[in-house]
């Protein structure tokens, strides 16, 4: 950072220049409105970080913008805070009277990011009123709108009347083609994390939408990087933008805060490995990342097996149990979180000590949003990086983007003494901290074998019948009849045969027909009638 406290703008690029000792001016300053100012400061939240401090003056007056900032520095205050203010300030604003369909659209790379920036926008507005064209007020309604859940909850929050909309472009898209949701009263346009979004291939999609958006809006746009679809992009939607960083451009992409190690580590040691670094000195949440599905589960399974509380984010489970994971995250259920580059994006949880990169990232931009999960808001973190012998490579190539200066990894061990005195790892740790944990699984056939058993006898059976039931009955013409006696039948009658005194009990036969009927009359009737049905 410089020693000097202002503001520079080049190349119409303005550019926070800030010192340790700045004070930024907190959101009451900047004139948000009071609910807001309220709701935040409940939250914790009075300063405004660098971003915010920039952005907030010309979004509150509905200015187009870019807003650029490493991961972590609150951006989503940054877009989130202006909007909901604009929209508790409709008439004020210059917006159109809210009528129960959405003023404010934000669009989201992912499902997680998607319900974070929610879970922020509602932080924000829970003491936030609205008045409606026809003069009622009410609380100002947020939704999310992403794949993976079901249609019919999220169509009936639309149809309830809904005033931002925050979703994923697949979803969004989808209904509104449906005719679900209502696009052409948007006033207000994010695009957060718009560079994650021309990754994952979202760029048509994002394209139709805004073509389906009326004209004039206020459009902002949010990154973390700029490459130059994104810059394209900005030039053809939005209206004479302000491009802000919020950091000189020579100034490192990687959190000066977060210190990193890098380590070649063998595949074979790495989940020994991991493990002792788990019981590091101050280590707090951590999450671990790795490039495929599959090695995401197996990790989390293993470190499971040696005691770990820990779970797994990843492309292989349903929405509802990610959910269930990053929540019992958020919540110190589980301290360590496993997760894929596409699950991770939009993960921000607050006092992450530790990343570790289980498997090498797949290049620069990738591992700068990796180790962006820890030292955030000012916080200091720890990243580690695994670099196996076939990664060295990919590290070569992020190295020398990032100027991190370790061109060469050590190579290192679970067993090796620098990496215990590097990250305070006790003497007496080992791979394992408790017994392995059984699993729902183990535990279903736990209780399943504890079960008293049953004193039913099994046997074979033919036809529904006994296999060593031998009984056989005549017929009254004294021929033997092969087909064994009913399992219900009486052999201790009194001598009875199907002619005597005492009717056997009758069974259906092929097409109705009764056997053992108790007179030769009720035989001969019966047979004539099947026949004729025959």
């Amino acid at each position: 950072m410089s020693n000097t406290t202002g503001t520079e703008s080049r190349d119409d690029v303005q550019t926070t220049i800030v010192d340790e000792t700045h004070t930024s001016p907190t959101f009451a300053e900047l004139g948000v409105h009071d609910s807001i100012v309220e709701a935040l400061g409940d939250d914790g939240k009075t300063h405004t970080f660098a971003i915010q401090e920039l952005t907030l003056p010309l979004a509150l007056s509905g200015d187009d913008l870019i807003g650029q900032a490493r991961t972590g520095m609150g951006k989503t205050f940054g877009f989130g805070v202006p909007m909901l203010h604009r929209l508790a300030t409709a008439e004020a604003s210059g917006l159109r009277p809210l009528d129960n369909t959405p003023r404010a659209l934000v669009i989201v790379p992912t499902r997680e990011l998607c319900l974070q920036v929610t879970g922020d926008l509602e932080i924000a507005a829970k003491k936030l009123d609205v008045t409606l064209a026809d003069g009622t007020t009410r609380p100002l309604k947020i939704t999310s709108i992403y794949g993976g859940r079901p249609y019919d909850s999220q169509i009936a929050d639309l149809k309830s009347g809904v005033d931002l909309v925050v979703g994923t472009p697949g979803r969004l898209l989808d209904l509104a083609q449906q005719g679900h949701l209502i696009l052409g009263k948007v006033a207000v346009l994010v695009l957060d994390e718009a560079d994650e979004m021309l990754d994952l291939g979202f760029l048509p999609d994002i394209e139709r939408i805004m073509a389906a958006l009326p004209t004039p809006r206020q459009t902002m746009l949010f990154s973390a990087t700029m490459p130059g679809p994104i810059v394209t992009l900005a030039r053809t939607f939005l209206h004479r933008p302000t491009h802000i960083r919020a950091e000189h451009a020579n100034d490192s992409a990687v959190h000066e805060r977060t210190t990193q190690y890098i380590y070649r580590a063998h595949a074979l040691d790495k989940a020994e490995l991991v493990a002792r670094i788990l019981q590091a000195e101050g280590r707090g949440a951590t999450m671990i990342f790795t490039r495929t599905k599959r090695t995401a589960q197996k990790v989390a399974d293993d470190l499971g097996e040696r005691g770990f509380s820990v779970g797994a984010v990843h492309g292989d489970l349903g929405q509802v149990a990610r959910e269930k994971a990053l929540k019992r995250f958020r919540n110190g259920d589980i301290d360590v979180l496993v997760a894929t580059d596409v699950a991770a994006r939009g993960i921000d949880v607050e006092d992450v000590t530790h990343v570790i990169n289980y498997q090498c990232p797949e290049d620069d931009k990738t591992y700068v949003h990796r180790i962006g999960r820890t030292g955030r808001a000012g916080r200091t973190g720890i990243a580690i990086t695994l670099v196996d012998w076939d990664e060295l490579h990919r590290w070569e190539l992020i190295n020398s983007a990032l100027g991190i200066d370790v061109p060469e990894p050590v190579e290192t061990y679970s067993t090796s003494e620098h990496l215990r005195a590097e990250l305070s790892i006790p003497e007496s740790a080992t791979g394992r901290i408790a017994a392995p944990k059984p699993s729902g699984e183990r535990e279903e056939r736990r209780s399943r074998s504890s079960r008293p058993k049953s004193d039913r006898v099994r046997r074979r059976t033919r036809g529904g019948q006994s296999a060593d039931s031998t009984a056989q009955t005549s017929d009254a013409g004294g021929n033997e009849n092969k087909k064994p006696a009913a399992k219900n039948a009486t052999t201790d009658n009194g001598g009875d045969t199907a002619g005597g005194d005492r009717p056997r009990r009758r069974r259906r036969r092929r097409g109705g027909a009764k056997r053992g009927a108790a007179s030769g009359e009720q035989q001969t009737e019966k047979t004539t009638t099947v026949a004729a049905a025959e």
